[in-house]
């Protein structure tokens, strides 16, 4: 079976906006800086994102991650960075590996995002266990060393997420911050909450870093200690299914300076590995199935399992059962969501004898973002946690999996998706014993120093007041 891929890859997720129509599809917003010729220019000399703005007498290519967080986020050397992650670096690193010289020799490490299994499931025609182990098959075919998965690091996200919950939860009534408290493992909405939005959201972000961050660390620490490695003879792929993980994983704080290396060296998307394997013209068949690896570096193969919730690691889901149970004393089995302006935008409330205890949200798209932020500034919103995705639909949607014709996502295959990933079954991440093993061998216990470090990050504020920047010329 010859591999399924429909239309021309992109090398990044480009998005074509006229001249006198510059806006993107998920981010509704204008901006005077697309606009104008200037801004034009401007972004064709930061190359945002891939260095490879291309431009046409009547269209201008614009990258989604540029606009997703727009106003001039992305600086020039940002734009440096992201344009080096693509699959030139990644052949680059196979090519020196080739050559003699062992010095400049790397242990090509890459973690699969499990949002990315359903993708190549439905290309492949597997199921999703298959699936990864085809794909695994396929990266050391290449000359990848070790394959993992990502969900353990979903894991110690989501138990850090749900104990820094309790804890903003029973000090809210002496601190304004505490809630209500957003999640922090979407990239493109940590964007914009500190570009745009700045103090007014940045104090009630979670601080449990994104499931791609702890697997950085996992990978750059403990991992290369049990290789008796150090953190610069290991190349970090992650894929994933997303582009806007490009600029996550060049975050200055996620950078180690003494060594010049990232806890993420390089994020490809499902869409740019899948035109790696077209380029490498080999067909499904031709791959031999393989496991993938353990970072205790087991030989057993591992479960594929997946977390609650609707194929973005489930964090509501999660926090919503955690709380009931820890501030409550509620076991809570079925959570029914209830739906408000459209399915990217529902709440969850937990009552007890006509009570409220508990109002979470789901917010998904940028245009249910900017309602959401309204009514904070408005002081109308009721919740305690607030689930926060940029694409609309969930990361399974991630423009670098699911664009369909014309830039908007493919319908079809996002509900092939769904009903892939949905499949799997459910592990709870405080009964992962990997997840337990690690908190002890690899961060000396839950509450270490350790783990504060490797698990936890601070976002920035902008130098902007909110109130000046949200009455500003962005429109949605």
């Amino acid at each position: 079976m010859a591999l399924n891929i429909s239309g021309a890859p992109h090398t990044m997720s480009e998005v074509s906006i006229g001249r006198k129509k510059e806006k993107c599809e998920n981010c509704t917003k204008q901006c005077n800086k697309k606009q104008s010729e200037e801004g034009i220019n401007s972004l064709q000399e930061k190359g945002v994102a891939t260095g490879e703005v291309k431009e046409s007498t009547s269209v201008q290519q614009v990258l989604l991650s540029a606009c997703l967080s727009c106003d001039g986020c992305v600086s020039e050397d940002e734009g440096q960075r992201i344009s080096q992650q693509n699959l030139e670096e990644i052949n680059h690193v196979l090519a020196l590996n080739k050559k003699c010289d062992t010095s400049k020799h790397k242990i090509l490490v890459v973690s699969v995002c499990p949002q990315s299994l359903p993708f190549f499931a439905i290309k492949f025609q597997l199921d999703v266990p298959a699936a990864a182990k085809k794909l695994c098959g396929f990266l050391k075919r290449v000359g990848v060393h070790y394959v993992f998965d990502t969900t353990v690091a979903a894991s110690f996200s989501i138990l850090e997420s749900q104990k820094e919950f309790v804890q903003r939860y029973r000090r809210k009534h002496h601190d304004s911050n505490a809630m209500p408290m957003f999640t922090s493992s979407c990239p493109g909405w940590i964007r914009y909450a500190e570009r745009v939005l700045g103090s007014l959201v940045t104090p009630h972000i979670c601080t449990a870093k994104s499931p791609q961050q702890i697997m950085g660390s996992l990978v750059k620490d403990f991992f290369a200690r049990q290789q008796k490695l150090t953190p610069d003879q290991i190349f970090h792929v992650v894929v994933a299914p997303c582009f806007d993980k490009k600029l996550e994983a060049v975050r200055e704080e996620f950078y180690k300076s003494i060594l010049e290396t990232r806890d993420v060296d390089c994020v490809l998307t499902s869409g740019e590995i899948l035109h790696l394997m077209e380029q490498s013209k080999v067909t499904v068949e031709e791959v031999d199935s393989a496991p993938l690896d353990h970072v205790f570096g087991e030989t057993a193969d591992p479960d594929m399992t997946r977390h609650e919730g609707r194929g973005s690691e489930g964090f509501l889901e999660h926090i919503f059962k955690h709380a009931a149970k820890e501030l409550f004393g509620l076991d809570v089995q079925e959570i029914v969501y209830k739906t408000l302006r459209n399915r990217d935008f529902q709440e969850v409330a937990l009552e007890r004898d006509g009570e409220t205890l508990l109002q979470f949200a789901a917010v998904y798209g940028f245009r249910n973002i900017q309602t959401l932020v309204h009514r904070m500034r408005n002081g109308k919103v009721p919740y305690q946690l607030v689930e926060v995705l940029s694409c609309p639909g969930g990361c399974l949607s991630g423009r670098g999996q699911a664009e369909g014709e014309g830039g908007r996502p493919d319908r079809t295959l996002v509900q092939q998706m769904e009903e892939h990933y949905s499949s799997l079954p459910v592990r709870l991440p405080a009964t992962n014993p990997e997840v337990q093993r690690l908190y002890q061998d690899w961060l000396d216990g839950h509450d270490s120093p350790h783990a504060q470090q490797c698990l936890h990050t601070q976002y920035k504020n902008s130098t902007q007041p909110p109130s000046q920047i949200l009455n500003s010329d962005i429109q949605w």
